[in-house]
């Protein structure tokens, strides 16, 4: 048995959920650094509260991938994971921005930190699975094909998620302005409306997609079987600790590219983290102590504006990418992207105005297009298709263990190498994704041979 090819609404249908995880992402991104500020906290603690999201993301996704590919119920095998994911998520995203209403009980920003923890909890519950939905519906030579689209829909939603608090603010009328410790109402709103068009779009992937049985999915792997040698058909019984003997025996391309995703998600996490407070000090000159006033909300609003963006541009990036990896291979491609990127983020320091930085978004839209889809593409073909969940999940490793790193010494940085001026962490970001584009040309892509065969019309 072979798996089918899917039509472009089907594809277009099993990733359609990623529409509300990442405008749930977005929100977060270009936000939480000044909510978490208005709720008191300083621009050099700033990291420090956002390991919250990458340290869920080390537990969460390994254990969630273990477990739903052992999981079958009437929804399937993936989703109920990303339905309840969603659910919670949308808690978080309606309760973070309204943390003020707790002061009773507890300081608001250790109520905004907790419900960031729930909401990047959340979101790691659903984020993988749907990864390993796609791997799992997906024949090889569609995979570039079916993440690519993934990365579409990621990217509408983002840009959704990015401008929503700008639009509400200066089309609907709904005030930018709140009194000291407390959020203003147009992230409220913003947020309120994150959470239902999350609820929406995950219902949508959940009723219109089917996953392979159990029963068929051994035939496939039986399938498989004859042509790599690493895949063991024979059942026997799943435990959590074998996660951890999966980690020793993780294929040697998923090894090489742990190093490509540590500095690009290094340099992702500096960013969604330093660059509300950087374009403040740098562009708006205002001191880093200042989260209140006017003018930061207006330069908070203006970087939600730059991240739909480099958002936007990836949706267009991520329709090119099948084509371009076709003739130049995934590691050339990628290795291209992050490159543009890397130098998309140095330019901040260089560009004469705020205006200018929609050209280095430009460049970071490229990069992010690919982060988003060529590592997948070159791993699902590397990766047992029993083991595709769990090694989404430990692969998730890679992504959040920069980003544990990043919070921890990038506040300290900031502090007291950068003079407090976080728009050095932007410049080191952008090195991170260019060391990122050096290495990930030493990467093996096993389904490379298979590259003149994908689907690329779409």
């Amino acid at each position: 048995m072979q798996k089918r090819k899917l039509g472009i609404l089907e594809i277009w249908n099993l990733s359609f959920g990623f529409l509300g995880i990442q405008m749930g992402f977005a929100l977060q991104n270009a936000n939480a650094s000044r909510i978490l500020q208005n709720f008191g906290a300083d621009v050099h603690q700033l990291s420090w509260f956002w390991i919250i999201a990458p340290l869920m993301g080390l537990i969460v996704q390994p254990i969630v991938g273990h477990y739903s590919d052992k999981t079958w119920t009437k929804l399937g095998r993936r989703r109920p994971y990303f339905l309840i994911g969603a659910l919670l998520a949308s808690v978080g995203l309606i309760l973070m921005p309204q943390a003020d209403i707790f002061i009773a009980f507890l300081p608001a920003l250790w109520v905004g930190a907790g419900m960031l923890m729930i909401m990047d909890a959340s979101f790691n519950i659903a984020m993988e699975p749907f990864r390993a939905l796609v791997a799992d519906n997906l024949p090889s030579e569609q995979r570039t094909l079916g993440f690519s689209i993934q990365t579409v829909i990621i990217g509408i939603g983002a840009v959704i998620g990015s401008f929503l608090p700008y639009i509400l603010s200066n089309f609907f009328g709904i005030s930018n302005k709140a009194p000291e410790g407390t959020v203003p109402d147009h992230l409220v709103y913003s947020f309120i409306v994150g959470a239902i068009i999350l609820i929406g779009s995950i219902l949508i992937t959940v009723f219109t997609t089917e996953e392979y049985s159990p029963e068929e999915m051994r035939a496939i792997e039986a399938e498989k079987s004859k042509k790599i040698d690493q895949i063991d058909i024979v059942e026997k019984e799943s435990r959590l600790k074998d996660i951890f003997s999966d980690f020793a025996k993780m294929p040697e391309t998923m090894k090489q590219l742990s190093w490509v995703q540590f500095f690009s998600w290094f340099g992702l996490f500096g960013m969604w983290v330093f660059t509300t407070p950087a374009i403040a000090q740098h562009f708006y000159n205002l001191p880093p102590s200042d989260s209140s006033s006017i003018a930061y909300n207006e330069a908070g609003d203006w970087v939600g504006v730059l991240f739909g963006i480099y958002n936007f541009v990836s949706v267009f990036v991520a329709l090119s990418l099948p084509k371009i990896a076709k003739y130049i291979g995934r590691k050339r491609t990628h290795a291209a992207a992050l490159g543009i990127g890397g130098f998309g983020l140095v330019s901040i320091y260089f560009m004469p105005n705020q205006d200018w930085l929609i050209l280095s978004m430009i460049g970071i839209g490229v990069a992010w297009a690919s982060i988003l889809a060529m590592p997948y593409a070159i791993l699902a073909g590397a990766i047992n298709p029993k083991k595709m969940g769990v090694y989404m999940g430990i692969f998730n490793f890679f992504i959040v263990i920069p980003q544990i790193i990043n919070a921890l010494i990038g506040g300290p940085l900031v502090k007291y190498v950068y003079g407090d001026q976080a728009i050095f962490a932007l410049v080191t970001a952008g090195v991170s994704l260019l060391l990122a584009a050096v290495l990930v040309v030493k990467v093996k892509d096993e389904d490379d041979k298979t590259l003149e065969n994908d689907e690329i019309t779409i």
